[in-house]
């Protein structure tokens, strides 16, 4: 009895191991845990830790709720030529709300991605592949095809998953016919050796430019520099004008200055002299005369010494001798 005991205690034991073992799982920071009893979706979901559930009965699912990328791998595509090309990665980076993880899982199961990014992925790009040429996906147009495919996505996804956002899409090049290819790379070879002529005809261009200013430069200066030079010519022409105008008006002051000194002095003496033919200046000028005199002669002849007589009158000397004239006296 006792074995048996210790037997059905081991197997309880094992069987609550077991049991204990499956109704324990953890849900990893960033995801949310969505729970199926017997295929259908319960609807209590749990965050992050540790969580109990009945064994067998019960499943569950992790959903990641942070940013995450999906690749889609190897899209073919027809463009509107017939041609087709293969997209080697699409890259889809998106992030599912927390509060839709529920709405969306139960519409589109926890495998939502399949159905709303790598099949509309598939349809979008063929979409856009068929309405335009080769040259216009691999070359023209294939800037766009991120943004137009990201647009794309989105649109419908605010109306089908909400909550459910695409952040971004990276599409690498694609795949096309190898001689098409060879076609594409001698053009890119020859467009390569037009960029380059046409590079080296704007650094001529620019070259020539950079001469032609600096010509004009040069040019300009010399113009400067003789329009300061006659200017200061003009100047000092202009400053010697003035100086001998200065000069000019100097000596004319002067000379007017001693005109009107003259003028004055001649005035000052035609006064003076008028003053002094007055009746008692010349009565006293006689007697300064007068006085002036050693030799004063008295009587009714002038002496010999002073006048000839035979000259004057064509006579004899002795007829001059009794004439009265001859006996004045000379002052």
């Amino acid at each position: 009895m006792a074995n048996e005991a210790m037997v059905f205690l081991t197997v309880g034991a094992v069987i609550c191991g077991i049991c204990i073992n499956f109704s324990i799982h953890r849900i990893e920071e960033g995801h949310v845990g969505v729970y199926y009893r017997g295929g259908a979706l319960l609807t209590s979901t749990s965050g992050p830790g540790y969580h109990f559930m009945l064994p067998v009965l019960t499943s569950y699912r992790s959903v990641q709720t942070t940013l995450q990328t999906d690749e889609v791998k190897n899209v073919p595509c027809g463009t509107s030529g017939g041609v087709i090309i293969y997209f080697e990665r699409i890259e889809v980076v998106n992030k599912l709300d927390s509060s839709a993880v529920y709405d969306i899982v139960k519409n589109y199961t926890a495998d939502y991605d399949k159905t709303l990014i790598y099949n509309k992925i598939h349809h979008e790009l063929n979409q856009f592949c068929s309405i335009h040429n080769l040259q216009e996906v691999y070359i023209d147009l294939f800037d766009q095809i991120d943004e137009n495919l990201r647009q794309a996505l989105q649109r419908d996804l605010y109306q089908m998953a909400p909550g459910l956002t695409v952040q971004a899409v990276r599409v690498t090049k694609p795949k096309i016919p190898e001689q098409i290819r060879k076609n594409y790379e001698a053009m890119e070879g020859e467009k390569t050796k037009l960029l380059i002529s046409i590079q080296k005809q704007k650094v001529v261009e620019k070259e020539a430019e950079t001469e032609r200013k600096k010509a004009v430069i040069e040019a300009e200066k010399q113009a400067q520099v003789a329009k300061i030079v006659w200017e200061q010519k003009i100047m000092e022409k202009e400053s010697e004008k003035k100086i001998a105008e200065i000069e000019d008006l100097t000596h004319l002051a002067r000379e007017r200055a001693k005109a009107d000194a003259e003028f004055y002095r001649i005035m000052k003496d035609a006064e003076a002299n008028k003053m002094k033919l007055s009746k008692e200046f010349l009565e006293y000028s006689k007697y300064q005369a007068l006085a002036a005199n050693t030799k004063v002669f008295f009587g009714n002849q002038i002496p010999d010494i002073f006048v000839d007589p035979t000259v004057l009158s064509g006579t004899s000397p002795s007829a001059l001798d009794q004439s009265p004239e001859s006996k004045k006296s000379k002052l």
